[in-house]
């Protein structure tokens, strides 16, 4: 069955014969011509490495089968290229996703990658607890509002840094985080006690990028400077900073105190966990202290075992607490917002090292918003490059382009309802042309051809910008230019990104020589399977013919036909060899008498077996009739052979997985034949013979 990692195994299979991108020279002589397409001595020879793993000393046998292989490669890709293969759109589309995943680490500044990962490894060597405010301000918000909530944001910051204010009471006041204040009760929910805006302890990758940075960029005790998310403005407090935990395993024993406990309550609830402690310290085990009194019941009934956890899954007091502990530590009493717990420390995995974490990390970061910051840096490195030139005014123009509106006409407020319902308002009546309002016809965006900026040798136009645009603009109604603006130094990233890719295969060989090699991969299999592979398996008038042709080449050994009785003790066995010789009853009708009591008394299996295929059949002599019993420990086995089959040719229903791989190798040696008469092809053995 094909599959596209098939395809893709068998394109760095193959292709590694595809030829290089290596300049001609007259100090590079031509070793092969294969339909009219000249092969270098050094192209060869590239191939030739790629594939010699072991880098195994050049000889000349190896040479010349690899020779072979190499022709025969080149001799399909030409078939495939004639019939049109490489034109067909599902062919295109596969290379062109092939292609995307391999340009993107084209795409990114490596150097700032690099960093980014290191930045991330060390900082996932500490754990952070901090809290913060926030104060709201969306992402494409008018500056008026940005500078609004910037100013709201850094006016709590003087209150708490230089007025000496607490921070978890100026959020509780402030902060639009409202899980800072206590939620109150609403239907079957409980009360929910605000947390002051202390996020517990996080690592990094837990938390959006800007947020970490501001994390682990501030030291234990003080007070970020305002950092800008997608959410708003943070102030960000950090209250503790301490090597990492790692992963954890753990198990705990849960006093529960219920909400609107009063103070007596609460008192006898630590009674209670101090006295299993107590039991613990005694001597009574910790597992069965949490399977007889534990709160937590999915945990209780595992010994208190609770699944392994990072540091960002537990509240701070369980992290402090196990901060402190040894593999089997049990800890004292540790109050959290659920109750009282007593902790047991399973066991704790450190982070691994970088080399080992590097791959797994990479990923993570390709997938976060810092990976940005790299997009960004190449983003620079292209503008320089191919020399990035805006036109003066290209914004303003644009604006008054695309916003021809005159006038904006709303629709009177319905005066009735219609069958119950208020019938729906007419769109506004709109005097003009306006992106803004959907209004820019098909025929006024073609008019749109003035240049915006350039990348090298291609130009981009107020036209490319709408149709970047379209899906953009979110309302009816006039967008604020901040937004746009914004929209465009995107609108600028992407082109300048686009650029690039357009420009991998002639800035980067070694991209180049790896789409070839994927192409004729990809190629080389659909052909293949089309020509060998499904060929042989829907063929089956072929197959048959082929069999028939070759069936002395698929035959039976001797064999017996029998049946195995493997008996439980020597009196199942006598009790199975008279039912046996009575010879009435069926396989199935003898194992229902027998394991009346127990099904693991006799096991029967019957078949045709080979030598050296079953110890039992080996060890009897191979005549008809019932064998002696063959003891093994405490049980008994005998066989029962029906017959002794003669050396025979296998049906092909019987060796058919054999015979359609045989199948397969006959036609590809004939497809092979008939490209070598289509295509001539020419070694130059003198070039051959001068490859050492």
């Amino acid at each position: 069955m094909k599959t596209n990692v098939m395809k893709l195994m068998l394109a760095l299979l193959f292709t590694a014969f595809s030829a290089g991108i290596f300049a001609q020279t007259n100090t590079d002589p031509v070793i092969l011509t294969v339909g009219g397409e000249k092969v270098t001595k050094s192209e060869f020879l590239n191939v030739y490495n790629k594939n010699n793993l072991k880098k195994d000393v050049i000889d000349k046998k190896s040479l010349e089968e690899y020779l072979q292989l190499y022709i025969n490669f080149k001799l399909k890709v030409k078939e495939a290229e004639a019939l049109g293969m490489d034109t067909v759109s599902s062919f295109i589309t596969e290379l062109a996703g092939y292609r995307k995943q391999l340009a993107q680490p084209y795409l990114i500044d490596k150097d700032v990658n690099d960093k980014l990962l290191k930045e991330a490894y060390d900082r996932m060597l500490w754990d952070i607890r901090a809290s913060h405010i926030l104060i709201k301000v969306g992402i494409n918000a008018s500056p008026a509002d940005t500078l609004k909530a910037y100013n709201t944001i850094l006016a709590l910051r003087k209150r708490i840094v230089e007025k000496g204010e607490d921070f978890g009471a100026v959020a509780v006041e402030k902060s639009d985080d409202l899980s800072a204040r206590d939620q109150a009760a609403s239907g079957t929910r409980p009360k929910v006690a605000g947390n002051k805006g202390d996020l517990g302890y996080f690592t990094a990758m837990d938390l959006i990028y800007p947020f970490e940075t501001a994390a682990y960029n501030t030291k234990v005790g003080e007070v970020s400077m305002p950092v800008r998310t997608e959410y708003g403005y943070h102030l960000v407090k950090v209250i503790d900073r301490r090597p990492a935990m790692g992963k954890v395993n753990a198990a705990h024993i849960l006093v529960v105190i219920p909400a609107g406990s009063t103070t007596a309550d609460s008192a006898k609830y630590k009674a209670k966990i101090m006295e299993i402690s107590d039991k613990i310290k005694a001597g009574a085990t910790f597992e069965d202290m949490a399977k007889q009194y534990s709160d937590d019941k999915a945990s209780a009934a595992k010994g208190g075992v609770i699944p392994a956890f990072g540091v960002n899954r537990m509240v701070p007091e369980f992290i402090v607490a196990i901060s402190n502990m040894k593999k089997n530590d049990v800890s004292a009493p540790v109050q959290t917002m659920y109750g009282w717990h007593i902790i047991k420390l399973i066991d704790r995995k450190p982070i691994n090292a970088f080399d080992s974490v590097k791959a797994e990390l990479k990923a993570k970061i390709a997938k976060d918003s810092r990976a940005n910051k790299s997009k960004e840096a190449m983003v620079e490195k292209v503008k320089a490059e191919y020399n990035f030139k805006q036109v003066p005014n290209a914004l303003t123009d644009f604006y008054s382009a695309i916003d021809t509106v005159k006038a904006v006409t709303a629709p009177e407020k319905p005066s009735k309802k219609v069958n119950g319902k208020v019938p729906v308002l007419d769109a506004p009546k709109i005097t003009g042309d306006s992106l803004y309002y959907g209004k820019l016809t098909d025929a006024r965006i073609n008019q749109l051809s003035k240049t915006m900026f350039t990348f090298g040798d291609k130009s981009y136009t107020q036209k490319d910008f709408v149709e970047n645009l379209k899906t953009k603009i979110t309302a009816k109604t006039k967008e604020s230019t901040a937004i746009l603006d914004k929209a465009y130094e995107q609108f600028v990233a992407v082109s300048a990104i686009d650029y690039l890719d357009s420009k991998l295969e002639s800035k980067y060989p070694d991209f180049k020589s790896l789409m070839k090699e994927y192409r004729d991969g990809i190629l080389l299999f659909e052909l293949t399977d089309e020509m060998v592979w499904s060929k042989a398996v829907k063929d089956t008038t072929g197959l048959k013919a082929y069999y028939e042709q070759n069936k002395d080449n698929y035959k039976w050994e001797q064999r017996l036909d029998a049946t195995i009785y493997t008996c439980s003790n020597a009196d199942i066995a006598k009790a199975t060899r008279k039912l046996v010789k009575k010879g009435k009853l069926s396989s199935d009708e003898i194992l229902k008498a027998i394991n009346k009591d127990s099904q693991l008394d006799l096991k029967i299996e019957s078949g045709k077996y080979t030598k050296k295929e079953n110890n039992v059949i080996d060890t009897i002599q191979w005549v008809t009739g019932l064998s002696k019993d063959i003891p093994s420990g405490k049980s008994v086995a005998f066989v029962n052979v029906k017959a002794v089959l003669p050396v025979q040719n296998k049906s092909l229903s019987e060796a058919r997985g054999l015979i359609t791989a045989d199948y397969q190798t006959y036609l590809e040696k004939k497809w092979m034949e008939a490209l070598k008469l289509k295509y001539p092809y020419k070694v130059n053995e003198d070039v051959l013979n001068s490859i050492k």
